[in-house]
């Protein structure tokens, strides 16, 4: 994740009471002003100038740190969305569990990793995410007997960087306590962007922050993937597009092997979808066998690599998952796999459940281009398929002029001897 001024030295301090000759940025019109350090802006605009976008779940403080990101222009680039689980419940909802204490280490990094999670699905085509989460425990209108402390985490692809502050009791207040706290989680999404910073800090020596990171590897990424800790591992293969799009335009397969068919077929439907990054998919969860070991998957991988293409592994083999994984996304689908989508067999034999699950993905702005197949000897193409009136529009054709696969990767293992 690398912002547009990689190498750039950005000074600031962590005083909270900064005289007016330091430089600020002051939003004047409300009578509780919005003051700005020079410095906080320069980051901020960094941030903004990345090619990162960011989920942030933040919970006891480091609210100032908000205000920053979403009152300098760009915002909409690089934040996805924030959360403020305060209440219990909001916690609960958030991670699907009961944390053992809410201002810790580990729910810090469970926090980052939900919201990476997130981030993932909601992110721009081509672009880095991360997820940033936040836990503290500052002053307040009444005493605490435990530390005045914070943690924040963030979490990208290949790695997961965590920071612990334990402040002195008495020396700030509520007020001050939140500046630091946003000056952290500032500091900690630069970080993630690469934006190099120098830090003069006034925290007492007490203060000092303890950091840890830790670093995946190409490997434990997809054991993420396959364990289902983390949603989908990305491979950036094609050259950077020149273009920015909306949506991805997506060919799920299991690819063995990739042949020129599949890249034909993607590069059709780029024709007919061209505001879609175009894409392969593989699951490495099967519903009926085995998940796809790492060796096997990497394997897989090098075949695009070779080609130039881009290509998603995934933990999720069915349709109505894959539309929850990728919102808004096209999917490229042969006549035959159309063919079970509407086909109540494969939901119990229950006409309406599959008309729900399908008006489900309809609604997440979900399509499908259809390519002709064979079915059971005989080629056919979408209009020979019956599709449900309600569900006619999420379904688009390819034209068997445009194009026509008669050859699976099936029948090219079995003539290869494999």
């Amino acid at each position: 994740m690398r912002c547009a001024h990689p190498g750039a030295s950005i000074q600031y301090s962590w005083e909270t009471k900064v005289p007016p000759s330091s430089g600020r940025t002051v939003f004047p019109g409300r009578t509780d002003r919005i003051v700005m350090e020079t410095w906080v802006r320069a980051v901020v605009e960094a941030i903004h100038s990345s090619r990162a976008q960011a989920v942030i779940y933040l919970a006891g403080g480091a609210s100032q740190a908000l205000g920053w990101l979403l009152s300098v222009p760009g915002a909409s680039g690089s934040v996805l969305e924030v959360v403020v689980p305060y209440s219990r419940a909001s916690m609960v909802q958030l991670l699907g569990k009961l944390p053992l204490q809410f201002t810790t280490k580990q729910t810090a990094e469970d926090m980052a990793l939900v919201a990476f999670n997130r981030a993932l699905k909601l992110s721009g085509p081509g672009l880095q995410v991360m997820g940033v989460g936040f836990t503290g425990s500052l002053a307040s209108s009444r005493p605490k007997q435990g530390d005045h402390r914070f943690f924040v985490s963030t979490r990208t692809q290949n790695c997961l960087r965590t920071s612990h502050v334990t402040l002195s009791k008495g020396l700030r207040n509520r007020e001050e306590e939140d500046t630091v706290s946003s000056y952290f989680v500032l500091k900690a999404i630069a970080d993630a962007c690469r934006v190099s910073a120098t830090i003069q800090t006034d925290l007492q020596e007490p203060e000092i922050p303890k950091e840890s990171v830790e670093q995946f590897d190409e490997d434990q990424e997809l054991q993420q993937v396959i364990d289902g800790q983390v949603c989908m591992k990305v491979y950036h293969f094609s050259d950077p597009a020149e273009k920015n799009f909306d949506r991805k335009l997506i060919l799920p397969g299991s690819f063995n092997p990739l042949h020129d068919g599949h890249l034909r077929l993607l590069e059709v439907a780029s024709s007919m979808c061209d505001d879609g990054l175009p894409c392969f998919e593989i699951s490495a969860i099967n519903a009926d066998k085995p998940p796809l070991s790492i060796a096997e998957i990497k394997r897989r991988v090098e075949q695009f690599r070779k080609a130039g293409k881009n290509v998603i592994i995934s933990n999720q083999p069915y349709f109505y998952k894959k539309a929850e994984l990728f919102p808004g996304s096209a999917f490229i689908i042969g006549a035959d796999t159309a063919a079970r989508l509407v086909n109540p067999k494969y939901y119990g034999g229950d006409f309406n459940r599959m008309l729900e699950i399908l008006l489900e993905c309809k609604n997440t702005g979900t399509t499908f281009l259809v390519g002709g197949r064979e079915i059971e000897g005989v080629f056919k193409v979408l209009e020979d398929l019956d599709i449900p009136r309600e569900l006619k529009d999420m379904f688009i054709s390819i034209p068997e002029e445009k194009f026509r696969m008669d050859i699976s990767s099936t029948e090219l293992r079995k003539s290869q001897g494999l």
